[in-house]
């Protein structure tokens, strides 16, 4: 089941209220596609009757009363003091009612928190503005980062079916499977949360948060971080695709290729347009967003690369505050996000384009060196 088209308003539009002529009305949870969803609908339903039926004997009784027992129909108001019946009623009558609606309120919450015996852990650590998945027993990592283009958020260009819920590296897990996620955050707080999976945890730095999903059905789904936190906030979805057992097996084989491939790439000799090429993609994906993607920026918060003394500084000054980003400003450090090939590009990159034309290099056995330092 697809999410709400109002999950592709920016947080802010949604806070305000603002109508959009392409929001769907959708006033109720969904199920989703695991047996917990499915339990979390049931339970509310169950509770959200009974709620009604309450409120319908409630008020039901309250507005007889006032039509039939009004004082222009002679109404005379009864003379009690206290009524032991009544008193022993109206506590009896709500115990039940909670016990009816805790019973199974409490299984579905046990069921929620019992993550063991999972098939897949996967390490969940929210940056900004992206999330980063660690399969803990496959050893593979990669950043997801949100892959709409700055034309369409910027209205130069038409908005997507899936605009602003689109990802350049989605999250994969076997159907049918156990998956526990281990939910953190590097920087500030964040909120891990696919609805259609039945999953929201926040991520908070230092801590570590447990939850646990089995998609009984193969798709893909989508989220967003649930959480202020920053201006880039709704930026930053969450693409799970569901795939059987034998493609995930192959999917993991090719990351993990992939992974060793990269590792290669630090011991090769780049040329000046071979990291242009390559620094050009990681910019958009890393930087553009605060930069720009001509380097102009968004001063003074985030200050332009063209022509800036950092881009036309000593390499050594600017490969340092990528690395290890600038205290006190938004800037953040990128040594533990990027590897040491794509250090390298980026840096080559913003030195020489936009017209900084530099006409040096940075090298990833350079990054590597500066790393260990």
């Amino acid at each position: 089941m697809k999410p709400s088209k109002l999950l592709r308003l920016p947080a802010v539009l949604a806070c305000l209220g603002v109508a959009s002529a392409h929001a769907a009305w959708q006033t109720n949870l969904t199920p989703g596609v695991t047996e917990v969803g499915e339990s979390v609908y049931q339970l509310h339903m169950i509770i959200f009757w009974i709620c009604v039926a309450i409120g319908v004997v409630v008020f039901g009784v309250m507005f007889w009363s006032i039509i039939n027992h009004r004082k222009s129909k002679g109404a005379k108001p009864a003379q009690f003091h206290e009524s032991t019946t009544v008193e022993i009623l109206w506590t009896i009558i709500p115990f039940v009612i909670l016990i009816a609606m805790a019973v199974p309120a409490t299984g579905t919450l046990i069921k929620m928190y019992d993550a063991s015996d999972a098939a897949v852990d996967i390490k969940v650590t929210g940056y900004q503005w992206k999330w980063k998945y660690d399969y803990l027993n496959e050893e593979v990592g990669f950043f997801s980062n949100l892959s709409t283009s700055q034309d369409q958020i910027y209205n130069r260009d038409e908005k997507g079916e899936n605009y602003l819920l689109e990802v350049d590296e989605p999250l994969v897990i076997p159907v049918g499977k156990k998956v526990r996620f281990l939910v953190t955050a590097n920087d500030v707080i964040h909120s891990w949360w696919v609805p259609d999976l039945a999953v929201k945890r926040d991520a908070i730095p230092g801590f570590v948060n447990e939850a646990w999903t089995q998609a009984e059905k193969v798709g893909v789904y989508r989220g967003q971080c649930a959480e202020l936190c920053g201006k880039d906030h709704g930026f930053m979805p969450i693409v799970v695709k569901v795939v059987s057992e034998p493609e995930y097996k192959e999917w993991v084989l090719a990351k993990q290729e992939v992974a060793r491939q990269e590792y290669e790439l630090k011991n090769k000799e780049w040329t000046l347009d071979e990291l242009m090429t390559r620094g050009e993609k990681t910019y958009g994906t890393y930087c553009a967003g605060c930069h720009q993607p001509d380097g102009a920026g968004l001063p003074p918060a985030f200050p332009a690369l063209k022509g800036s003394q950092i881009a036309k500084g000593p390499i050594e000054s600017h490969a340092d505050i990528v690395l290890h980003g600038k205290a006190g400003t938004a800037m953040q450090a990128f040594a533990s996000q990027l590897n040491e090939v794509d250090i390298a590009a980026v840096v080559t990159y913003e030195r020489n384009a936009w017209g900084n034309s530099m006409g040096d290099m940075l090298t990833p056995q350079q990054v590597a060196a500066m790393k260990n330092k």
